[in-house]
């Protein structure tokens, strides 16, 4: 979304810093921001005077950006660098897989996405948005009569999630993510860094914000399989939509919160 600017509007690098009245956003002294003279008050430049209607965001739409800047600039410096032999070079090699990992982000949550549509009416869901002051983005929030629901989708094809769980008898019992037998630390922490933004952004009035962790393609076992780590669901898509629909109900103005978060959290 860009601002629409009214006629007592005024984009400006503010003297003193501010509050943005829609998004809550702390706005810095020096840093862009729209100034409204009629009501002396500031809104950060992210956010439009109203968000109205359906949401426009599109699952995975900046990992597949990102996934085409790097392929192109890929193909751009081997036909630089090699004129002659670019078309057989571009034939013969593949995409690093650090531009492949882009490909299949953005495939993941397009394809939760399509799950996540299966949803009752009663829930709003914004996909690819982005969070301000940092490079990255949350996949989807759900906002229902269950709370608010925190998705980051992880497409690890043929790969197993598990629970560790080490101690508990002498030592303290510490549970941790496996994914392939790798460690998924890093994960977590990145979900619940979503959580505590989300959070933050709706106040302290806020419902339930939970966080999951959802691995598509993956190789879940016939019986069971999901589980929670540090307050994180990890599960799969299908259970996922069963597991938002069927939580406990909670006081929530979905429209209110679906609107406040559209305007905290652009889309990427």
């Amino acid at each position: 979304m860009t601002p629409e600017l009214g006629p007592d509007d005024k984009r400006m690098r503010l003297r003193y810093g501010g509050t943005c009245r829609l998004c809550t956003w702390q706005i810095s002294a020096g840093e862009e921001a729209v100034y409204e003279r009629g009501s002396k008050t500031v809104r950060c430049v992210d956010c439009a005077v109203e968000v109205t209607g359906v949401d426009r965001s599109e699952a995975g739409a900046s990992a597949r950006r990102e996934y085409e800047r790097r392929r192109d600039n890929r193909e751009q410096r081997i036909r630089t660098d090699h004129p002659k032999l670019s078309g057989l070079i571009l034939a013969l090699t593949d995409d690093p897989q650090s531009t492949k990992a882009w490909e299949r982000g953005a495939v993941g949550e397009e394809l939760l996405a399509r799950r996540l549509a299966d949803l009752p009416d009663t829930f709003r869901v914004l996909h690819d948005r982005r969070t301000r002051g940092t490079r990255a983005n949350i996949d989807h929030i759900a906002i229902g009569p269950t709370g608010v629901w925190v998705i980051d989708a992880k497409r690890y094809v043929g790969k197993r999630p598990a629970l560790r769980v080490e101690g508990g008898i002498i030592r303290p019992r510490v549970e941790s993510l496996r994914i392939g037998g790798r460690d998924g630390t890093k994960l977590l922490q990145g979900v619940q860094s979503q959580v505590e933004r989300v959070t933050a952004a709706l106040g302290e009035a806020a419902p339930p914000v939970t966080g999951v962790l959802c691995f598509l393609e993956a190789d879940w076992p016939l019986i069971g399989g999901s589980f929670s780590v540090d307050d994180i669901h990890v599960l799969w898509p299908r259970l996922l939509v069963q597991r938002v629909t069927d939580a406990p109900p909670q006081l929530v103005d979905v429209d209110l919160i679906h609107t406040r978060l559209a305007r905290a959290f652009p889309s990427a």
